[in-house]
């Protein structure tokens, strides 16, 4: 697979990721069909390999997602510019400690923004708490599952 097709395959990905943050975009599915594009286009079992363990991981974050509350974000005050904050939060976290630290990115990313918003410490952890309870939480598991399978992704193409 040349560079421009792993270029293509990111782009996709990367707008997948970007895509669980905003309502009404597939960004999970949009992660499953650029692996699923890589897997078609470099037909090594490393690859199939992550296009099976993206569509389990896929299922069950699915499942996880019935069972937590339906999304209703804008209710409890959540806007675009909460979403890039928890977003890049949660890529730096995933970065920085690697994988487990999406979580509390994302969390501290709301938290930041809050705090930014409404000054005082005591104020931003009660708007964290009701924005997780209102739908948070759901976003964190469909964005965390989509980083794991882009980490993977970016895995094998590095290291495959």
């Amino acid at each position: 697979m040349g560079v421009w097709d792993l270029l293509l395959v990111g782009l996709v990905l990367l707008l997948g990721l970007c895509g669980v943050l905003v309502p009404g975009v597939p960004g999970s599915w949009l992660v499953w069909a650029a692996i699923l594009w890589w897997a078609l286009k470099d037909p090594r079992p490393l690859a199939w390999g992550v296009l099976v363990g993206a569509t389990v991981v896929l299922f069950l974050s699915q499942v996880v997602r019935w069972a937590l509350p339906p999304r209703r974000l804008r209710t409890s005050g959540a806007t675009p510019r909460m979403a890039v904050y928890a977003g890049v939060g949660a890529l730096l976290g995933f970065v920085l400690v690697p994988v487990v630290g999406a979580i509390p990115g994302f969390m501290g990313g709301v938290y930041l923004y809050e705090r930014l918003r409404l000054g005082r410490h005591a104020e931003a952890r009660a708007a964290l708490r009701t924005v997780m309870r209102q739908g948070g939480s759901s976003v964190l598991a469909e964005l965390f599952t989509c980083l794991l399978i882009a980490g993977a992704w970016l895995g094998a193409v590095i290291w495959g």
